[in-house]
């Protein structure tokens, strides 16, 4: 087993595969990981809880700029997600 797979699993994908969603998804899941190792360096006191939540917040920043950028959520063209009304 390599150690990158080991330190950072992946998990399946199980929506509806599209290059944006795999991406969106890849992101979504660095970001659960990367605010795992914050959490724990808070808790045992490595990090203060300022410090923690300012990284956690660029985090959070940067993912959603992700979703803008892959335009996750939007329907231009009206396809298989249509917006209920």
């Amino acid at each position: 087993m390599d150690k990158d797979d080991f330190l950072y699993p992946r998990g399946r994908y199980y929506g509806q595969v599209k290059p944006e969603n795999l991406v969106f998804n890849a992101n979504f899941q660095e970001f659960a990981q990367r605010v795992g190792i914050i959490c724990s360096l808070e808790t045992s006191g490595k990090i203060s809880p300022e410090e923690a939540y300012d990284q956690v917040k660029a985090l959070w920043k940067q993912l959603k700029r992700a979703k803008k950028q892959l335009k996750i959520g939007e329907n231009p063209f009206g396809g298989e997600e249509e917006s209920k009304e």
